[in-house]
């Protein structure tokens, strides 16, 4: 059990059967009341985030989830596969587990890392940043230099971001998966 005066960002937390992740918390002492913690939390199965405060002295759960890392395969209907790197097994999640981050950035072949509380998997750990390559964007012309501006891109998994003047199509670029911003050639 953790007091809710413990919580940091990132942690796990058990509420009413479900598994939180902490986003964010404030500290909210109002006059002669009883101090509280308001807690921005991510529910790892379903994906939503919801903001709930509790009393200080409240206590809760603390959950430790196991990693591992695997490679994904393939999308069949709303479940997408993935494969265990160490036992080979497979390794279902929905649409709604993986969240929308991970159809911005993700292709068949990648690695990530996969959450499991006991023996089911809940969710992904999305990594900091993805190669890309770029598919389609504007002419980049003599003496264009990286403070020369930016222009869009597409990339492989579709989305556009906005990329240095001298890129061209085949690239392979680095993407921020928490911004979605151009970081670096790869």
């Amino acid at each position: 059990m953790i007091a809710a005066t413990d919580i940091k960002k990132g942690m796990v937390i058990e509420l009413e059967g479900q598994l939180y992740t902490i986003l964010d918390f404030q500290h909210i002492k109002m006059g002669r009341g009883s101090a509280q913690i308001r807690i921005k939390m991510k529910d790892i199965q379903a994906g939503h985030t919801t903001e709930r405060s509790f009393q200080a002295t409240e206590k809760f759960n603390q959950v430790q989830l196991e990693l591992s890392n695997a490679q994904y395969l393939y999308q069949d209907g709303d479940f997408h596969y993935f494969m265990d790197i160490k036992s080979f097994e497979q390794i279902p999640l929905t649409a709604g587990q993986l969240g929308d981050t991970f159809r911005k950035y993700f292709k068949e072949g990648m690695t990530l890392v996969i959450l499991r509380h006991g023996d089911k998997a809940v969710g992904i750990e999305m990594p900091l940043a993805v190669d890309l390559r770029v598919t389609e964007t504007g002419p980049s012309f003599k003496g264009n230099t990286a403070q020369s501006g930016t222009k869009p891109a597409k990339l492989e998994t579709g989305i556009t971001v906005q990329v240095p003047f001298f890129l061209n199509v085949g690239d392979v670029i680095r993407i921020d998966t928490r911004t979605g911003s151009y970081i670096e050639r790869a």
